[in-house]
């Protein structure tokens, strides 16, 4: 009989990477747990759990009997995934660092650190899945539709998930966590982590005024009427509705609420408009240096399922390759497209890629 084959998964000190390593132990995979440290604190309002989340990790492996490493990739994330996070933040765009973090940290130095391990696959608990089909290896969705992660993993290539094992593919949430409960993992009620590892749970806009420079602006409606004022374009995005101080404005036709519609960041001036209105709907937007996986969209357009923010539901639409980007043509308007944030191609069940809304 040969060897084990060897697997090093990601534990993140979260429940769904716990159970990924249990059943891959399970399974009869020789396993080594890696935690990854991305950010440090350097103050004393620090909220990463970055210290919390490592001791989950010790409880877990030692629980599971399972060697793990720390692997402190701070440098390169401050470098590939932090600095661009900024520099989208000043063209008053609105990035995803965890679309980034996906593709240049853990599936980059993450798996070339595993490879010296010896590792045969890298696994994460990450709900998504591969298909292997004619030598080719496909990105699918996850059965939990609620809980599916491949629009975080849109920029990633074939050549990195051809050796990846994802063990949630199939599993939805509940039973996750009732497979912790059932095996004792310390990590089986801790609660789902929420917003960007580097924030935490700290005001956004205190923290990114540390990084960006605050200069207040005017809040105008469509019609150019000034209604209040403003902190900073960049800390607002498209389809906001509280954050900018405008509650009922005297003198407005009604007491709708109040969306941003619009930002004009070279005269730092935010647009809005009341209620669910059309603007906040598009059905044209341009995807820029869009990411293929796998399989490239023909020449002549296809028709494929539009993801434009995590969770969102599926849109019908057809895509035009042109250039190094994609035109899309939403079948119905999709609410609060936001530059910066990804627009993700699906066939079906299979994730094509994505790219930066323009």
């Amino acid at each position: 009989m040969g060897a084990r084959k060897k697997v090093v998964v990601g534990l993140s000190g979260g429940v769904d990477s716990s159970v990924a390593a249990l059943l891959l132990k399970n399974a009869g995979y020789d396993v080594i747990g890696l935690f990854m440290r991305n950010w440090h604190e350097e103050d004393e309002n620090g909220s990463c759990t970055a210290e919390e989340d490592y001791a989950d990790v010790r409880r877990v492996a030692n629980s599971l009997g399972i060697p793990y490493y720390t692997l402190d990739l701070s440098k390169e994330y401050a470098e590939r995934v932090f600095r661009l996070f900024l520099e989208e933040y000043e063209k008053g765009r609105t990035p995803n660092p965890d679309v980034l973090c996906n593709s240049e940290i853990k599936f980059g130095p993450f798996k070339e650190f595993a490879a010296g391990l010896g590792a045969d696959y890298v696994a994460t608990g990450h709900y998504a899945g591969t298909l292997k089909k004619d030598g080719r290896t496909y990105l699918v969705r996850a059965k939990d539709e609620n809980k599916d992660q491949t629009y975080f993993l849109n920029n990633l290539t074939e050549a990195q998930i051809a050796d990846v094992i994802f063990p949630l593919t199939e599993i939805p949430k509940p039973e996750v966590r009732r497979i912790a409960e059932e095996n004792g993992l310390a990590t089986a009620r801790k609660k789902d982590s929420t917003g960007i590892c580097f924030i935490g749970e700290r005001n956004f806009r205190k923290f990114l005024s540390t990084y960006l420079p605050m200069k207040k602006g005017e809040i105008r409606n469509l019609e150019g009427k000034l209604l209040g004022e403003h902190y900073g374009v960049f800390f607002y995005t498209i389809g906001q509705r509280k954050g900018f101080g405008l509650g009922g404005v005297k003198g407005e036709k009604n007491d709708a609420p109040y969306y941003i519609v619009a930002k004009d960041v070279k005269n730092n001036i935010l647009y809005v408009n009341q209620g669910d209105c059309p603007e906040l709907y598009k059905k044209e937007l341009f995807a820029e240096d869009f990411n293929y996986i796998t399989d490239k969209i023909s020449a002549e357009g296809e028709r494929v399922l539009l993801r434009t923010r995590h969770r969102e539901r599926l849109t019908e639409a057809t895509a035009y390759p042109e250039g190094a980007g994609v035109r899309i043509i939403a079948d119905t308007p999709v609410r609060a497209v936001t530059p910066g944030q990804y627009a993700v191609l699906y066939k079906e069940r299979i994730c094509l890629g994505g790219g930066k809304i323009r």
